[in-house]
């Protein structure tokens, strides 16, 4: 399956999605740099490497775009979180998911593994989830909790499985969520725009990498 963006026409699909989402696009904030974090979800081996039966290409497309985000908070000591979706190999941790996906990525392994491009700093934490809420059955709250965080940035993979159901559930949680349009993929741009609508309408405040990199500068 060929992917729906390409780096050098991202930026234009990302105005198209905006305009199209905009009526319901209308809780603007600031993120708040004394309180704000990233998350970057599942940007793996597992889903990032061609031939596998998980690829998701789209993904790949948007990695210049996280890597500039997280260089961006980097650089301003905010705190970044990554998140791995991983199962245990007897796969007692797959629930439904085990039936509901061919295949699992088993924990422990190099395709459990950040992509290189990505890789996290030894002082970032990495969250290992079995579930597409980066909440469920973690310590990613706790975490935030801590550290004082209230406002998170979402980049990654997949928009409208981990990504919209990570946003969804950090705004149930009280958190001011900013959905970085143009730095989360999935299969399809319907797939893709579907999530945008709802997150604007409900959960978060869509946005892009370079809006967000101009808020922190404030």
């Amino acid at each position: 399956m060929e992917s729906y963006i390409q780096s050098h026409t991202l930026e234009k699909k990302c105005r198209e999605w905006l305009e199209k989402i905009k009526d319901y696009n209308i809780h603007k904030m600031q993120p708040r740099p004394n309180a704000t974090a990233l998350l970057v979800i599942d940007m793996q081996r597992f889903f990032l490497t061609e031939g596998s039966k998980t690829f998701c290409r789209a993904g790949l497309e948007v990695v210049p775009n996280i890597k500039r985000i997280l260089q961006a908070f980097r650089e301003r000591g905010l705190p970044v979180i990554f998140t791995r979706h991983c199962h245990h190999p007897s796969g007692i941790d797959a629930g439904i998911m085990g039936w509901w996906w061919e295949g699992r990525c088993i924990e422990g392994t190099q395709e459990s593994e950040v992509v290189e491009e990505l890789a996290p700093l030894p002082n970032e934490k990495q969250v290992l989830k079995h579930r597409y809420s980066a909440f469920y059955g973690t310590d990613l709250e706790t975490i935030l909790r801590v550290t004082k965080v209230e406002d998170l940035v979402i980049a990654g993979i997949m928009t409208n499985l981990c990504c919209e159901t990570t946003a969804r559930d950090a705004y149930m949680r009280n958190y001011h969520v900013f959905f970085l349009a143009d730095a989360t993929a999935t299969l399809t741009e319907e797939m893709h725009l579907a999530s945008l609508l709802n997150l604007a309408l409900g959960f978060a405040y869509v946005t892009t990498t370079d809006e967000v990199i101009g808020m922190l500068k404030k």
